[in-house]
């Protein structure tokens, strides 16, 4: 089930690349240690934490949700951007039908293979463009970019938008992620590419 697509909102700038960013037409893959494998029997999307019941997706469930199309730009912090990227997959929002998040919920921390993780606050996770994409550009995710299901944040910089995602976790205090932590890079707790948050200060 899909439907128009959302334009995300930085695709209406004038100036489409943010300070200090250079634009690429390929898709350079970043990522620390192997590329995860993947068995659609044994797969699953956690949603816990503050919550008010568990909900816990196999993968055909997954596949089964409202689809949803976003136009958007991708922002590295390396300093790359692939501008007009076409995502296709469940709007983030889809998950606030079938859990209810407790009051005190404000951020969630994004829980990905090998034990990645990255924070983001409420609105930016629920945000109209955001989703959990399983295609880019017509094609299917290619296990490098995330495959089966990468979480996507156009407004934020890529780190934002986790690969091999397999848990969302409601928390009601910010706390940092893998990259945002001071041991593997300090990045910025929110990492907004126009502001240039590239970094945690100190």
């Amino acid at each position: 089930m899909s439907q128009d697509a959302i334009i995300s909102p930085d695709t209406r700038r004038e100036q489409r690349l943010p300070p200090g960013q250079a634009l690429t037409r390929k898709w350079p893959v970043l990522h620390a240690g192997s590329t995860p494998t993947f068995d659609p029997a044994t797969w699953d999307l956690f949603i816990f934490g503050l919550v008010k019941q568990q909900r816990r997706f196999t993968y055909a469930e997954l596949l089964g949700l409202p689809r949803t199309k976003v136009l958007g730009d991708m922002h590295c912090v390396t300093r790359w951007s692939k501008l007009d990227n076409l995502w296709e997959g469940v709007a983030t929002r889809e998950l606030l039908k079938h859990v209810e998040p407790s009051p005190e919920a404000n951020f969630v921390m994004v829980h990905c293979e090998h034990g990645f993780t990255t924070n983001l606050p409420l609105a930016d996770f629920f945000d109209e463009d955001a989703l959990f994409a399983l295609t880019h550009n017509g094609m299917e995710l290619e296990p490098d970019h995330g495959f089966p299901l990468r979480l996507v944040v156009p407004k934020l910089y890529a780190w934002k938008s986790a690969k091999w995602v397999r848990g969302i976790e409601f928390m009601a205090a910010d706390q940092p992620g893998f990259w945002e932590g001071w041991e593997h890079g300090g990045y910025h707790l929110r990492g907004d590419p126009w502001a240039e948050e590239r970094f945690r200060p100190r």
